[in-house]
């Protein structure tokens, strides 16, 4: 054996030992891998249901705001029939009740007798 072969020999145990040295993180890196892949499964399989009621729940919910609109449509058109109602009423009834007050006064006024009231000065 030569110089030239014993350098060879330690070349190719000194690349043999490299080898080993990167092949147990590339193992390890493999695992993380698979692990991975595990766990993207996983997460796509629990992500489709979740999609699903999301998906209900919000067809739900959109049903519900279609009633409550509805509702609050005839809500705010009872409000507008009872504000023109109390308009009416007041219209009706308000000049003769006022015509009746002023009639019951002045008839007060007249049994109660007459109070004249007193002259004032007028100053100038």
């Amino acid at each position: 054996m030569t110089g030239g072969d014993i350098a060879g020999l330690i070349a190719a145990g000194v690349f043999a030992v490299l080898v080993a040295l990167l092949a147990v993180p590339i193992w390890k890196l493999g695992k993380v891998f698979d692990e991975l892949r595990a766990s993207i499964r996983t997460v796509t399989d629990e992500t489709t249901p979740l999609i699903e009621e999301v998906t209900s729940t919000v067809s739900t919910t959109h049903q519900q705001l279609k009633t409550v609109d509805g509702i609050t449509s005839h809500v705010s058109d009872a409000s507008a029939n009872l504000s023109a109602l109390s308009s009416l009423a007041a219209a009706t009834l308000g000049a003769p009740l006022i015509k009746v007050a002023a009639f019951s006064y002045g008839v007060r006024s007249a049994f109660a007798g007459r109070h004249v009231p007193a002259r004032r000065r007028r100053s100038r």
